[in-house]
């Protein structure tokens, strides 16, 4: 019995000697295997994309409801805000901690300027800020064509809680008070 578990023991190792023959071994110090790169992080292409047909429909898209003129005051309150919350910023009680002015802007540029904005005073924490859309005296309609977008855009936007006309002293009809919730 031994000698036969012998006999194919020397045959196995013969066997793997003849396979291995044209084998080298290695180098002395590269006997080490780089690690392979890490993948880079998964890209949202889909998400952008539909944020991107969103925006141009945004954009492209008639008002749907009636648009308001230069004196108009806006007003909006998110539904089960108290009503106390929007009183106390038409009468400017809140501090606003950012300020962004529209300007001059396009649609396109405004929007893109108001997205960012909100997010940057969303992640710091900056529940009041004062947005500066014009009255629309400038425009080639003489309307007021951002006042009517921001007014829509903010509607939309589930981190606004509340917004309105700016006291007089603060941009009166061509600016707003918004109220942002804390994340």
């Amino acid at each position: 019995m031994g000698s036969k578990k012998k006999r194919s023991g020397d045959t196995d190792a013969a066997l793997f000697r003849e396979a291995m023959k044209q084998v080298r071994p290695l180098q002395a110090g590269n006997d080490r295997v780089e690690p392979q790169q890490q993948r880079p992080p998964p890209h949202p292409r889909q998400t952008e994309q539909d944020q991107k047909q969103v925006l141009q429909e945004m954009m492209s898209a008639p008002l749907d409801y009636a648009e308001v003129e230069t004196g108009d005051e806006l007003l909006f309150l998110r539904p089960g805000i108290q009503h106390g919350v929007l009183r106390k910023l038409r009468r400017g009680q809140y501090s606003c901690g950012a300020e962004l002015d529209l300007h001059g802007m396009t649609v396109p540029e405004a929007y893109q300027a108001l997205a960012e904005f909100l997010l940057h005073c969303q992640t710091r924490s900056i529940s009041c800020v004062r947005i500066i859309h014009g009255k629309g005296l400038g425009s080639k309609q003489q309307k007021p064509v951002l006042k009517n977008r921001v007014n829509l855009w903010l509607r939309q936007r589930d981190e606004i809680l509340a917004f309105c006309s700016a006291r007089p002293e603060g941009g009166g009809t061509g600016a707003i008070y918004v109220l942002i919730k804390r994340k």
